[in-house]
């Protein structure tokens, strides 16, 4: 039985036909993503966008019907910048799992709203050759179907997890940045709380001591750059994949080790 025109999502529909079409799809999401990255995704509408693109809100519906389908096709274009470079995608399996979670943390580090926001309904095309490059790395391990959906499950939620984190880090930066008065209010809030003696591990680790101590000169703790939060990405990345070889049985350097049992 065909289905009609309404029963088709956004991917199984063509775009408007037109002679000298204005707008794409493609451009579309774009355009989204953009007005997000400066706004926030709480300015994402079909009227700020139509206003982003130069054009008229009914004629955005003809080429998106619903918020959830401008959301469709956000995601999918968020999809494709986290797509691995194929000349990355390595024979070993290791090398090439890598290269695909750099690629997706990249993305999301670019647009940190997602984080959040994102939950497409519809996996789009983009999300299809994500997935495909992810089974691919695994190809050559021997692993069944169950332990590759866990392998790539725990990738996956180190990456979210540790771009969520830098997302934070990146917050606290910009906000020290502008009001170093508030940050340091907040040191000598804190240094107060642990000279108090109900968090002896905490103060251990920060290295605060009695009440006579001097106060640090700057912020304890590590303040994380950029290129910090991308090496301390790596080790732990590292450190997952060693686990999981040792777990799954498979060789470190991604030659076929035999099914996981």
């Amino acid at each position: 039985m065909t289905r009609g025109d309404d029963e088709l999502n956004i991917w199984e529909r063509p775009e408007p036909g037109e002679r000298r079409a204005r707008l794409t799809r493609g451009a579309i999401a774009q355009a989204a993503l953009r007005l997000a990255d400066r706004e926030g995704f709480a300015a994402v509408s079909m009227r700020r966008l139509a206003a982003e693109l130069g054009t008229g809100t009914m004629t955005l519906y003809r080429y998106v019907r619903t918020k959830d389908e401008l959301l469709a096709l956000m995601d999918d274009a968020l999809m494709a910048e986290s797509l691995a470079p194929p000349e990355e995608l390595a024979a070993d399996w290791r090398a090439a799992l890598s290269a695909v979670a750099r690629g997706t943390r990249a993305a999301l580090l670019r647009h940190p709203w997602a984080l959040s926001a994102m939950s497409a309904t519809v996996p789009g095309p983009n999300a299809w050759r994500h997935f495909e490059q992810s089974l691919a790395a695994l190809a050559g391990t021997g692993l069944d179907a169950a332990h590759k959906f866990e392998l790539l499950s725990l990738v996956d939620d180190y990456v979210f997890g540790n771009a969520l984190h830098a997302a934070e880090a990146a917050v606290r930066l910009a906000i020290a940045a502008k009001d170093p008065g508030f940050v340091q209010a907040q040191v000598t809030s804190g240094l107060e709380r642990l000279r108090g003696g109900d968090f002896p591990h905490m103060a251990a680790l920060l290295g605060v001591g009695g009440a006579a101590a001097p106060p640090p000169a700057e912020t304890p703790g590590p303040v994380l750059d950029e290129q910090r939060l991308a090496e301390q990405f790596e080790r732990g990345l590292g450190a997952l994949l060693d686990g999981a070889a040792r777990l799954m049985g498979l060789e470190a350097g991604g030659r076929e080790g035999g099914t996981a049992e």
